[in-house]
């Protein structure tokens, strides 16, 4: 019997991946977030790349994104419940990207409400997902699909222990076709998700350089002491500066060759903006970014 135990133990040790995972507190406030490394979603640090971070509001907790798996949403919950044991009220999803959704999966078995912008009404529940198709199966276990069920249009507020929480959408494309931030005047904080990258260079993939830099330059004007990105753990007020320095520089450097009439290969290859070539992701971003800059201004222009 004995043995039956010890091989049931070690069966279900091997079916799981410990994420490691840390949480830091944000200041002197409320809020603890769990930062994901400056690398591409692999078997190494599977999905380990973008931050979920718990904010305490009174008998229950808010979590801003929950990560790129069930097992690590279960991990970071147990991270917390060892700071302050209490349910997870709500998770808001700031976009559609899955290394900051699919744990949603765990947090619908603790009854918390799932918001999340107005595209995931949109989105098709796919047969593998990126995150499923670049990490092992040991940690994607439990994982599933599971999209929110409360969806915000321009704004929604809510009142959580006499606490204004407001999550806001940008309302045009800028990271994604439909990104959320969220704001809570309390605890001078905000919660972009990808509108703000640092320690690793942005993509511009399912963007718009000009939406983007737009929905940059609305929250460098807020009243807030912490800004909380997708990537990295810069969260100060100057957070903000490195993707709106990086967007800045490639839309300039990009608007000057096509208003000189160079065509998209020469671009591509003279926008090299050296002062970023030592971050991670230059080497497989950077050259995708300037091409997509192109043609988006190129439209524009016409």
């Amino acid at each position: 019997m004995k043995l039956l135990l010890l091989s049931v133990v070690l069966f279900h040790s091997l079916l799981s991946f410990d994420y490691k995972l840390q949480p830091k507190k944000v200041g002197d406030i409320t809020t603890h977030c769990f930062f994901g490394l400056p690398e591409v979603m692999d078997e190494h640090n599977n999905g380990n790349m973008s931050n979920s971070c718990f904010v305490t509001l009174g008998s229950s907790y808010l979590v801003c994104d929950s990560g790129p798996t069930y097992q690590y949403a279960a991990q970071a919950y147990k991270k917390m419940q060892s700071i302050k044991n209490l349910p997870v009220a709500y998770v808001i999803d700031t976009h559609v990207h899955d290394d900051h959704w699919l744990g949603n999966s765990y947090y619908v078995t603790l009854g918390a409400k799932i918001i999340g912008s107005k595209a995931f009404k949109e989105l098709p529940v796919l047969d593998q997902t990126r995150m499923q198709r670049r990490i092992s199966s040991e940690a994607y276990e439990k994982t599933t699909q599971i999209f929110p069920t409360i969806f915000v249009d321009k704004e929604k507020v809510l009142d959580i222990n006499g606490k204004k929480v407001y999550i806001k959408s940008v309302n045009h494309k800028a990271h994604t076709n439909s990104d959320l931030y969220v704001y809570i005047p309390s605890e001078k904080i905000v919660f972009v998700g990808d509108l703000v990258f640092n320690q690793r260079l942005p993509s511009l993939r399912d963007g718009d350089i000009n939406g983007w830099l737009e929905a940059l330059e609305q929250i460098k004007k807020m009243n807030v002491t912490y800004i909380v990105g997708g990537h990295g753990t810069n969260i100060d007020k100057k957070a903000v500066d490195f993707t709106y320095n990086y967007l800045k520089t490639l839309r300039d450097e990009v608007k000057k060759r096509l208003d000189d009439g160079e065509d998209i290969g020469d671009v591509v290859n003279e926008v090299t903006m050296k002062k970023y070539k030592h971050i991670p992701f230059y080497d497989s971003i950077h050259r995708q970014n300037v091409e997509t800059a192109y043609r988006m201004l190129e439209w524009e222009s016409e």
